[in-house]
């Protein structure tokens, strides 16, 4: 698939899904990426922290593709650059404060040498081919969110990335009401627009006003407080440097994320006025009403400092009569993970606030007054909605066309449509999936290895080695050891039997083979499921002598 004289937008992640968002724009022969990111793994990856997107359709074209634009600094736009970028061999190109948090990712990876970097101006334009950029500046929930404008040979992109509108943002200059409609005025083909919050009927609510409920929860609490925030969130961390103040407390962070946000933040001429922080023993050898602590860990990351933090297991203390501040939506898929560390702090008798008690957060995600306002502004001929499921696709497609832009189009990851000339159009499918980094090693999602941990987590394992004559018969008593098959009490009786059935198995077997070695797997296996209904995974060793 090599675009003509023609418009090309495939999502290779993102669309479909809520993280992990890669888009392609293609004409005459070229390509450009927009963000790189990663999702976080769930329990069905065992002993996996991050999911990165299958880029093998971009690989393959990798001399045709011109850069990699990024538009904002969170983790599910930038996070698998680290991984990947080296192997596509192009140009990066971001504003100063997103570009300060890859160099930092590239550095930690030690290919910071090898994947050029390139900083562009705030509201600065480049161009790449037959591609204009000009970063147009949005609200969002991190420094420098932006819109890029994306000049093409068939109309105008108008791609949002990660978007709000906030009438009181304490980080940077969002473009105003009149700036957008001039954009609109010079006409846009295609809105390429975030629809995680459209099932949402309310504006998501201004970051200043986020500093007023802060206050009022820090102001009437009589121990130490702990605020848990996205670490990327440096608006809110500015909101808490205030709040702190505010309240006469002094502030303390916890988090390596938090730290390196900080410092990436003040790097870029951003938290100028950010109170001097002090260390945790500092911190706690202060009247426990003087102490405002922020932290991550807000998700349930059971190796972030909240999670710690309620093991006990942390320096930082909390006891009856604290309270710990959730400054953060809850991500779906997250509940159970939050809920084990809220039980833990509810056992320590620590009091809990979230947004469902105050308002201590606002999202960074439009709602659908603000949808209808960019429809407004913007005015495209066509909307493509992306970051969000299916469900959040389809209905901002639906409410889109409800608004009066004249058409729409649905797509999912690896649907290839053709915005112009003419009707938007599918025209074929890209491979699409998932990897996992499991270590330092890069795999399939459900390549061997995970499928075997799926398998080893569901069922256990058993190992079976056995020694054999090599005209046949046993040697040796056979040797059984097993992990995670559910047998305690009886576990003597459960490996005689084992044991009795692989002697029967070698037996019946005949000479030390292969197949011999399918009988005696066979044998222990059946003997487990009778035993547990359990099917475990058994490893067999056959040594003839």
């Amino acid at each position: 698939m090599t675009p003509g004289n023609e418009l090309i937008f495939l999502a290779l992640g993102g669309s479909g899904e809520i993280g992990m968002n890669v888009n392609l724009y293609g004409t005459q022969g070229k390509w450009v990426m927009v963000d790189c990111g990663i999702t976080f793994a769930d329990p069905f990856y065992p002993g996996v922290d991050v999911i990165l997107p299958d880029l093998q359709f971009i690989e393959e074209r990798a001399d045709d593709l011109l850069g990699i634009v990024l538009t904002h600094g969170h983790e599910d736009h930038i996070g698998a650059l680290p991984y990947l970028a080296g192997d596509l061999g192009v140009p990066l190109f971001a504003t100063p404060f997103t570009a300060g948090l890859i160099r930092g990712k590239l550095e930690e990876e030690g290919i910071s040498d090898q994947v050029e970097l390139n900083v562009i101006d705030r509201e600065g334009s480049f161009d790449l081919g037959p591609f204009g950029f000009r970063y147009v500046p949005l609200a969002h929930s991190i420094p420098e969110g932006n819109a890029l404008l994306i000049d093409t040979p068939h109309g105008r992109i108008f791609h949002t990335g990660d978007w709000k509108l906030d009438d009181a943002p304490l980080l940077g200059e969002p473009a105003t009401a009149k700036q957008l409609s001039a954009i609109g005025d010079e006409g846009v083909l295609a809105l390429v627009c975030d629809s995680t919050n459209v099932f949402n009927e309310h504006a998501s609510g201004s970051e200043g006003d986020v500093r007023k409920g802060l206050d009022e929860v820090v102001q009437a609490a009589t121990g130490r407080v702990l605020v848990t925030t996205f670490a990327s969130n440096a608006a809110r961390l500015q909101t808490l440097g205030e709040v702190a103040t505010d309240t006469g407390r002094r502030l303390c962070v916890a988090g390596r994320s938090l730290n390196r946000i900080l410092a990436v933040a003040k790097a870029s001429g951003y938290l100028r006025d950010f109170p001097d922080v002090v260390d945790f023993d500092t911190a706690m050898s202060l009247p426990r009403d003087q102490v405002l602590i922020v932290a991550t860990g807000g998700q349930g990351e059971p190796r972030a400092a909240l999670s710690r933090v309620a093991e006990g297991s942390h320096p930082i203390k909390l006891e009856a009569g604290d309270t710990v501040v959730f400054s953060s939506k809850q991500i779906p898929g997250n509940e159970v993970a939050i809920g084990r560390i809220q039980n833990a702090l509810a056992a320590r008798d620590v009091q809990m606030v979230t947004d469902r008690q105050a308002y201590v957060h606002v999202s960074g995600h439009p709602g659908r007054p603000e949808l209808a306002e960019m429809y407004k502004w913007i005015r495209p001929d066509i909307l493509v909605p992306v970051h969000g499921e299916l469900r959040h696709l389809t209905e901002q497609a639906r409410f889109g066309i409800e608004c009066g832009v004249p058409g729409a189009v649905v797509q999912s990851n690896g649907e290839i449509i053709r915005l112009a000339p003419q009707e938007p159009k599918r025209i074929g499918h890209a491979p699409v999936g998932r990897l996992v980094l499991d270590g330092d090693v890069i795999l399939p999602a459900d390549g061997g290895t995970i499928n075997e941990r799926r398998k080893l987590s569901v069922n256990g394992q058993m190992s079976v080695a056995v020694a054999v004559r090599s005209q046949g018969g046993l040697a040796g008593t056979p040797q059984v050891r097993f992990s995670g098959v559910p047998v305690e009490e009886e576990r003597d009786a459960f490996l005689n039997e084992v044991v009795d059935a692989v002697a029967s198995a070698v037996s019946d077997g005949g000479a030390p083979d292969d197949r011999l070695r399918e009988s005696v797997r066979l044998a222990a296996r059946r003997t487990a499921t009778r035993w547990t209904g359990k099917k475990p995974v058994v490893d067999v060793l056959i040594v003839e002598v």
